[in-house]
């Protein structure tokens, strides 16, 4: 379990493999390593990634097909957003986050808002239903809140310390960005409709 408070910027280092499977080489910036260790999971770009090797530097972490086929994917070089897994008695900064990717959506349009950035993104339309004014949502890993949201689009407003810390900063229109929706909703949703939501066959 995660908040959506990003604790560093770090950077794919190295992907061996491909979208069968891979493993990622983290470089962590200034994530803490010194209290990890192996099987710690950690959130990268809002994907909870199991810890299989570390250093002082980084870790490394096997992503399988479905993680790649849920997510906006992971390339050399790319800048992600990191956050080590909540520990009871930590601070609730944000929300509740699963850092279970719910879907790919991408950056619709910018603009500047007084000192802050307005970002409105596409999402899947079977997501929307799950995102609410002032409501919570997960991009890239950050908890954000909703300040508008309609049939498969909702916006956020970014503040500079935002933009500063996380790699939203760098988003440009026709972006992919990974999604989470609200833990509760999804929840709530399965208590009110009774939804067996069954397996594949």
């Amino acid at each position: 379990m995660f908040t959506g408070i990003v604790q560093a910027l770090g950077r794919v280092a190295a992907l061996d493999g491909n979208a069968l499977g891979a493993r990622l080489r983290i470089d962590a910036g200034g994530l803490d390593m010194g209290d990890v260790a192996l099987g710690d999971s950690i959130a990268v770009d809002g994907c909870c990634l199991t810890v299989v090797a570390f250093d002082a530097a980084g870790f490394a972490a096997d992503v399988s097909r479905e993680t790649f086929d849920c997510t906006a994917g992971f390339t050399a070089g790319a800048r992600v957003n990191l956050e080590k897994a909540l520990r009871a008695g930590d601070r609730l900064g944000g929300h509740l986050v699963t850092g279970h990717v719910d879907g790919v959506g991408d950056v619709v349009s910018i603009t500047q808002d007084g000192d802050s950035r307005r970002f409105e993104f596409r999402m899947p339309a079977d997501l929307a239903k799950y995102v609410a004014r002032k409501g919570s949502v997960t991009v890239n890993g950050v908890s954000l809140t909703v300040n508008a949201s309609g049939p498969d689009r909702f916006q956020v407003n970014l503040i500079p310390h935002t933009l500063s810390v996380t790699n939203l900063g760098a988003l440009r229109a026709g972006d992919r960005v990974n999604l989470e929706v609200d833990l509760i909703a999804r929840y709530v949703e399965r208590m009110l409709t009774g939804d067996p939501q069954e397996l594949p066959r």
